[in-house]
């Protein structure tokens, strides 16, 4: 069974669907069937590599909102994400492109470290401040994951895996995906959204039946 799942680093409720994704799969009885493949997708293509406004800022532009209500907003995801176990820091959030990001992303998935770069990004960008638009950001959190610099540097200062993120967002397209976290399961099943985890987990039980294969209660 292949779980696909559209996020951005820069997405705070894909963050939070991550945690509750990894609940859910360690409670399904067929785990170890599952392929999870982490694909592309950016909410704002157009960012600067590096932003100085701050995030509440930058939220409050996007909607047209008091700065207040946009810091307010921050604050209930803030409260959603420590429910999850996430220490999220909009305070020093660095608000930046993720494209560079999902292409490192894509460099680790050849190792079988894609769902440790997605975690490391994800948790430099809310907690840690870190500016992932920033190209020797990105290297020195690809060596943490174990990538190699020497290959971590020639992604970030050419344009491999450039397609790669492209086609990801270009599928996402065809499949009416226009918000993440979204989760395809074996691209019959679609789950939208930072789903409870129970959610996620009835449509990973159901998938597997329904694929023809005994379920386990």
């Amino acid at each position: 069974m292949k779980v696909e799942i559209w996020s951005d680093i820069a997405c705070p409720w894909c963050y939070v669907g991550k945690r509750r994704f990894e609940r859910a799969l360690a409670q399904f009885e067929h785990a170890g069937d599952v392929e999870v493949v982490w694909r592309s997708f950016e909410l704002d293509p157009n960012a600067p590599r590096t932003h100085a406004e701050s995030q509440d800022a930058l939220l409050a532009k996007k909607y047209g909102m008091p700065l207040e209500k946009a810091r307010a907003m921050n604050e209930r995801m803030t409260g959603e994400a420590r429910k999850e176990g996430l220490d999220f820091r909009f305070d020093r959030v660095k608000v930046g492109n993720t494209f560079d990001a999902h292409r490192l992303v894509h460099l680790a998935a050849e190792s079988g470290r894609a769902d440790a770069m997605k975690e490391r990004l994800m948790r430099a960008y809310f907690t840690e401040g870190e500016a992932v638009g920033d190209r020797e950001t990105l290297v020195r959190l690809g060596i943490e994951v174990g990538l190699d610099e020497a290959g971590v540097r020639k992604v970030v200062s050419g344009d491999a895996y450039a397609n790669d993120v492209r086609a990801d967002e270009e599928r996402a397209r065809s499949f009416g995906i226009s918000g993440v976290p979204f989760f395809a399961i074996d691209e019959k099943y679609g789950v939208s959204g930072a789903q409870p985890s129970e959610v996620l987990l009835g449509a990973l039980r159901q998938a597997y039946e329904e694929a023809g294969a005994t379920p386990t209660s």
